[in-house]
């Protein structure tokens, strides 16, 4: 019993013992803490970005319409007064051919015009002599009725002979076919009048005809554009459809980019895209896809999209290398850099080989390794946030969830919020509820 005493005072002293090694342990860590100088620390703010990169593709400047300005008909260049650079209007004349040979042809038409357009009056002047004997037949022809009737009567009466009225009468009647002949006569004439004004309509056809031709020795500008190429030179006999100059619409530009059928799905008609050109390294330029080739190269598979530019100040010019990026609808996750994944927890180096002293790499077994892995899984961080007043701040260690990486960054899935101030480099290893100072590179919330 006295035995039992002694032991169970032994073991209340040592729990005494043991309770004041603590206390005074944490009391300890409590002051070391309280007396540990902030460290300095850089801050990011978290917030939603699309990390998603946007593809950029190559193409070449060139107008958006280019025409061929042609010769109309046979003859010799005379005059080609544009040259390659120079801008010219719709209706401008350009070249010149020689017209010698339709000057004349134009005023052989023009005089047999006139001289169809005499017999017109000719035939005119016929109508109104037929028209006038169709009067002077018609009083005739009054004038013998009036007498054969009169004399009829006569005849009758016993006055004159019956052989005089007959005489009358047949007067009467060859009066009645004059007048109907010279209506005829009238009628005749007049279709004379109809056939020469349509021959001086048929000459007049001819001769606008040739004057039309005439016309296309004078070369002109079938649109404002400039000049691309000169195809002929002065002294060149031209036949018809032989090309003089090529004339380029730049009212706009087109660049043509080739994108692989695996990621055409993401172009879409009338979307707009962002241009750079390395002519014009500080300006940004907006396009529009205008049209996606229904066909692709067999062979590389790349599908021909034609993006149309703007180009309201004629800066842009053909073969210039332009630089197209297409964007997209991309989702906006919140995102921090990846150095604040560092700040909670640098790897450590592998331990060294004394004999050697080279970084011996730990052996792990494939399969298990794989199966540790588990991609199917999201990984997870840790990552230091910022809290308290920002004279006195403290950091709270949070884990988060990690997505994908780009260009430095991670996106986090969960255990942040857009806002959150996050540590991405620090001065010395930090610990939860540590206080820290503020470098002049953090940056400040809004």
């Amino acid at each position: 019993m006295k035995a039992f005493l002694i032991l169970a005072t032994i073991t209340s002293l040592a729990g005494v013992t043991a309770s004041c090694t603590q206390s005074t342990k944490d009391a300890s860590q409590a002051q070391v803490q309280k007396q540990k100088p902030a460290i300095p620390v850089d801050v990011a703010i978290a917030s939603l970005e699309a990390l998603e990169g946007e593809n950029e593709y190559t193409g070449t400047t060139a107008p958006i319409r280019e025409v061929a300005v042609k010769s109309r008909l046979e003859g010799r260049l005379l005059d080609l007064n544009v040259d390659v650079g120079d801008r010219v209007e719709a209706g401008q004349a350009i070249a010149q051919l020689d017209d010698a040979v339709l000057s004349a042809t134009v005023l052989q038409a023009e005089a047999e015009v006139a001289a169809r357009e005499s017999e017109v009056s000719q035939a005119s002047a016929a109508v109104g002599n037929a028209r006038a004997q169709v009067e002077r037949a018609r009083l005739e022809y009054q004038q013998a009725k009036a007498d054969a009737n009169r004399f009829t009567q006569l005849a009758k009466d016993g006055a004159v002979s019956s052989q005089t009225a007959e005489t009358a009468i047949t007067r009467a009647r060859s009066a009645e076919q004059s007048l109907r002949s010279a209506e005829q006569q009238v009628s005749l004439q007049q279709q004379t009048v109809g056939a020469s004004s349509q021959r001086v309509l048929a000459q007049e056809a001819i001769r606008l005809r040739e004057q039309e031709r005439q016309s296309y020795t004078t070369i002109t500008a079938p649109i404002n554009g400039i000049v691309l190429e000169r195809v002929s030179e002065t002294g060149n006999l031209l036949f018809a459809g032989n090309d003089v100059v090529k004339l380029g619409d730049f009212s706009q530009v087109k660049v043509i980019v080739l994108i692989s059928e695996l990621e055409i799905s993401k172009v879409r008609l009338n979307q707009t895209v962002n241009i750079r050109f390395d002519t014009f390294p500080d300006r940004k330029f907006t396009g529009t896809v205008r049209r996606i080739s229904p066909v692709a190269d067999p062979v590389a598979r790349l599908i021909p999209v034609e993006v149309v530019v703007p180009n309201r100040d004629n800066r842009l010019g053909s073969g210039q290398l332009a630089r197209v990026q297409f964007s997209g609808n991309q989702e906006r996750q919140i995102a921090i850099a990846e150095t604040a994944l560092e700040v909670a927890g640098r790897p450590t180096q592998a331990p060294k080989d004394a004999s050697t002293n080279t970084l011996v790499k730990p052996k792990t077994d494939t399969k298990s390794s794989a199966n540790a892995s588990d991609k199917g899984k999201p990984k997870t961080g840790t990552v230091f946030v910022l809290t308290g007043d920002p004279k006195e701040s403290k950091v709270l260690a949070r884990k988060v969830t990690l997505g994908d990486r780009r260009d430095g960054k991670v996106v986090i899935l969960s255990g942040l919020k857009e806002g959150d101030r996050v540590v991405v480099r620090s001065g010395g290893k930090l610990q939860d509820g540590d206080s820290v100072k503020l470098s002049v590179l953090s940056q400040s919330s809004k």
